[in-house]
C-alpha cells in the first residue's frame, strides 16, 4: 500500500514504473529494437563529428581564438551527449528493470548534464557574437578570461542541473509529484527543464535578430557612400540565411522534446506522450549532430582542416608523409569576407 509523504528508497524501478503507469518491456520489442538501432547510430555520428571540430581547432592554431574556444565547447558538449545517449542505449529497453535506482539516477543525470551544457553553449555563441559585433570588435580580440569564465558558467550549471534530480528534486518520497516519462523524477523538474530551454530560445531569438538589424543598417550606409557593390548584399542575404539556419534546426530538433516535457510536467492525463517520446529525445539527441555542420562545418578553413586531417588519417604512409599532414593543419591559410567602415571590421564568416 502506497503512503504519500513516506520515502521509498528501498523500491526497484519498477516500482515507480507501475506507479507512473509507464510500461516496461520484458523482452526486445520491434520499436526498442528500432529506438536503439537509431540511437546507436545517431551517437556514433554526433561522437565521430564532434571529435572530428575538436581535433581540427587543437591541431590548427588559426583556431586558437576565444571564439573557437567557444566552438570547441559546444562539440565537447555535443560528445558529451553522444556519450551519455551512448550509455543511454546500452541501458534501456528490457535492461531498465533490472537498473539499481542509482544507476537510472546516473543515466538520468548524464543526459540532463551534456543537453544542459550544449544549449547553455549555443546562448553563450549567440551572446559573444552579438558583444562582438556591437563593439566593432575582432574575435581574435575577445578577452580570453570572459571566454574562459563563460564556459566555467556552462558546466557549472550543467553539473548543477544534473545533480539536482538524483540528490534533491525526485519524488522518492512524493508519489503523487511523479512524472509519467521519468517516473523518477517530478514533474516540477520537467516543467522547469522544458521552460528553460524555451527561453534560451527566445534569448537567442531576440539576439539575433538584433544582430541582423543592426548589421542591415550598417551595410545600408556604406551602400551610400559607396557603389553598389553586389557584396554588400551578398553579406545580407549571408546573414539571413545564417540567423535562419541556426534558429530553425533549434526549433526542429527541440520543440518537440520541449511539448512533451512541458505537457508531462503540467500533468496532461489525455496526453499520450509514451507514444513519441523516444523518437522526440532522439531528435533532440540530433541536435548534437546538426551543431557540428552548422556551427563549424560551414566555415571554409574548418572545412579545409577537416579534409587534411581526415586525408592524414588515411594517406599516412611513412613519418614524412605524417609530419607534412601535421605542418600543413598547423600552418593552413585563414580566408575571411571583411567588411569595413573607417578601416574598422564590422563582421566577418564566422558569424
Amino acid at each position: 500500500m502506497v503512503t504519500m509523504g513516506q520515502c521509498y528508497y528501498h523500491k526497484n524501478i519498477t516500482f515507480f514504473y507501475n506507479n507512473s503507469g509507464k510500461e516496461l518491456s520484458e523482452h526486445w520489442r520491434p520499436k526498442d529494437v528500432v529506438v536503439v538501432g537509431l540511437g546507436l547510430t545517431v551517437s556514433m555520428l554526433v561522437l565521430l563529428t564532434n571529435l572530428l571540430v575538436i581535433a581540427a581547432i587543437a591541431s590548427n592554431r588559426r583556431f586558437h581564438q576565444p571564439i573557437y574556444y567557444l566552438l570547441g565547447n559546444l562539440a565537447a558538449a555535443d560528445f558529451f551527449a553522444g556519450v551519455a545517449y551512448l550509455f543511454l542505449m546500452f541501458h534501456t529497453g528490457p535492461r531498465t528493470a533490472r537498473l539499481p535506482l542509482s544507476t537510472w539516477f546516473i543515466r538520468q543525470s548524464l543526459l540532463d548534464s551534456s543537453l544542459t551544457a550544449s544549449v547553455a553553449t549555443l546562448l553563450a555563441i549567440a551572446v559573444e557574437r552579438y558583444r562582438s559585433v556591437m563593439s566593432v570588435q575582432l574575435h581574435s580580440r575577445v578577452p580570453r578570461g570572459r571566454i574562459f569564465m563563460l564556459i566555467a558558467g556552462v558546466w557549472v550549471a550543467a553539473v548543477v542541473l544534473g545533480l539536482l534530480p538524483a540528490h534533491f528534486w525526485n519524488c522518492l518520497c512524493a508519489l503523487d509529484r511523479c512524472s509519467r516519462m521519468a517516473p523518477l523524477l517530478s514533474r516540477s523538474y520537467l516543467t522547469v527543464w522544458a521552460l528553460s530551454s524555451l527561453l534560451v530560445f527566445l534569448l537567442m531569438v531576440a539576439v539575433y535578430i538584433r544582430i541582423f538589424f543592426y548589421v542591415h543598417r550598417r551595410v545600408q550606409r556604406m551602400a551610400e557612400h559607396v557603389s553598389c557593390h553586389p557584396r554588400y548584399h551578398e553579406t545580407t542575404l549571408c546573414l539571413v540565411k545564417t540567423v535562419a539556419i541556426i534558429l530553425g534546426t533549434f526549433v526542429v530538433c527541440w520543440t518537440p522534446a520541449q511539448v512533451v516535457l512541458l505537457l508531462d510536467g503540467l500533468d496532461c492525463k489525455s496526453c499520450n506522450v509514451f507514444a513519441v517520446e523516444k523518437y522526440f529525445l532522439l531528435l533532440a539527441e540530433s541536435n548534437s549532430l546538426v551543431n557540428a555542420v552548422v556551427y563549424s562545418c560551414r566555415d571554409v578553413e574548418m572545412r579545409r582542416t577537416f579534409r587534411r586531417l581526415l586525408c592524414c588519417l588515411w594517406l599516412r604512409r611513412s613519418t614524412q608523409d605524417s609530419d607534412h599532414c601535421t605542418s600543413s593543419i598547423q600552418t593552413g591559410a585563414s580566408t575571411r569576407i571583411m567588411l569595413s567602415e573607417n578601416g574598422h571590421p564590422l563582421m566577418d564568416s564566422t558569424l
